[in-house]
């Protein structure tokens, strides 16, 4: 805003300028024209009287040539409105010209007059008038012409400030009364968390800003209230579903086929995880456990040591110790995930820790069949399977990657897969270390 009021104003100050020049040109050209075609047709008529010119007290004076030289400032556009000027008085002109004589190239005739001009030359060049009449004799005039281009630069300059102060310093003021609460409010619009209560924003600066301040903290208040709104359902779906899964797990110990019961236990369990899952990601945004200080590789380590005992074939060599700051149950759920999936596709798991200056990475590989590259991105949406290479057999319903993911960027990292040289997948996760 102020950036746009300053070239405003400097635009106008340059058309005000150009109106200046002109108007100053055509001052001049009037103020120099008109009294000297007066003065030279008032010296005719009285030298028609038989006064002659050189006694006059007037500048008009008689010359034996032309006193304009080459080096002299021609105005060819003076001499054609002194011309039509003299026409106008009655006198006729066998040829007119018009220059301006800076310093040195005229010499002032030592008379009165002259010497009035001498004394008064110093900020002045001289414009030096000669027509030639019909009978080839020369009149001459030499008056002032100031030198004050620089005066009026000088004086557009402090035009230019004064506006500025006047114009530009309340503007500037008012840009910043807008711009200072409509940054804060940028500031708490960016820094809005739903796990953290809203922290209104005061309102300041003009009504229309202070409306739009008020109308973000209702707006903050109203999206916290539906998201706990959301979180009491979601703790009531979770509570109603439990509930009947718990019961059908007591009764399905009445049935006496082992095989059947162990399906029916199998399904139950399987029904309890896709619930836990479905429940994390869409609590995620405002988890309940607080971020602490744990040790990343005894984390990982414990993880790895649940599959062992279920018996499988997962590897993890002594990591080293990473102290970090994060939800520690949150990320096991995300680990887990990783280990789970490679363990399911492809019997065993590798995993490994790379502490780094700036981040850590948590490796999960396998000798699967891996994940076409196109598809790569696919895999973390909610829901979505890969039935070429994985299918419903080997259980889960495509959540385990979005909520991995979803843990991990929740703690400011990133989850990549990559297929791996000779078959398999690697997923990474990278934590920073802040």
């Amino acid at each position: 805003m102020a950036l746009l009021v300053a070239l405003a104003l400097a635009l106008a100050q340059a058309i005000n300028f150009t109106l200046a020049l002109r108007e100053r040109d055509q001052f001049r050209r009037d103020q120099t024209t008109r009294p000297a075609a007066i003065r030279i047709a008032d010296a005719l008529d009285r030298e028609a009287e038989g006064r002659p010119i050189d006694a006059e007290r007037g500048r008009v004076r008689r010359a034996a040539a032309n006193p304009i030289t080459p080096s002299m400032e021609a105005q060819p556009a003076l001499a054609a409105e002194l011309r039509r000027q003299l026409a106008e008085q009655g006198v006729r002109a066998r040829h007119v010209a018009i220059a301006i004589a800076h310093r040195g190239e005229y010499v002032v005739p030592d008379d009165a007059v002259g010497r009035r001009m001498a004394r008064r030359r110093r900020n002045a060049d001289v414009i030096l008038i000669a027509v030639q009449q019909p009978s080839g004799a020369w009149l001459t005039i030499a008056g002032f012409w100031p030198r004050d281009e620089e005066r009026l630069f000088w004086q557009l300059v402090g035009q230019t400030l004064i506006l500025y102060a006047v114009v530009l310093l309340p503007v500037l003021w008012i840009a910043r009364r807008i711009s200072r609460p409509l940054k804060a409010l940028a500031i708490a619009a960016r820094g809005y968390s739903p796990a953290d209560p809203p922290d209104p924003v005061e309102p300041r600066g003009p009504a229309d800003v202070q409306a739009v301040i008020l109308a973000f903290n209702a707006l903050s208040l109203r999206v916290t209230g539906m998201l706990d709104e959301k979180d009491r359902m979601l703790g009531a779906i979770g509570h109603d579903l439990r509930t009947p899964l718990a019961a059908l797990r007591v009764r399905i110990e009445s049935v006496e086929d082992d095989a059947d019961r162990t399906r029916m236990a199998e399904t139950i369990a399987e029904m309890n995880r896709t619930l836990d899952d479905i429940l994390s990601l869409a609590r995620l945004g405002r988890p309940s456990e607080p971020a602490t200080q744990v040790d990343l590789g005894a984390l990982v380590d414990a993880v790895v040591e649940d599959f062992r005992d279920l018996g499988e074939d997962v590897t993890f060599d002594e990591p080293p110790r990473v102290a970090m700051t994060l939800r520690p149950s949150l990320m096991r759920r995300a680990v887990r995930n990783l280990i789970e999936n490679a363990v399911k596709y492809a019997g065993t798991a590798e995993v490994s820790l790379e502490p780094a200056a700036e981040a850590v990475a948590i490796r999960v590989c396998d000798r699967g069949p891996g994940i076409p590259v196109e598809r790569l991105g696919d895999v973390f949406a909610p829901f979505t399977r890969l039935e070429t290479s994985r299918n419903r057999d080997t259980g889960g319903i495509g959540l385990g990657l979005a909520l991995a993911r979803a843990i991990v960027e929740e703690a400011k990292g990133t989850l990549t897969l990559a297929n791996r040289d000779g078959g398999g997948l690697v997923a990474t996760i990278t934590l920073p270390r802040v």
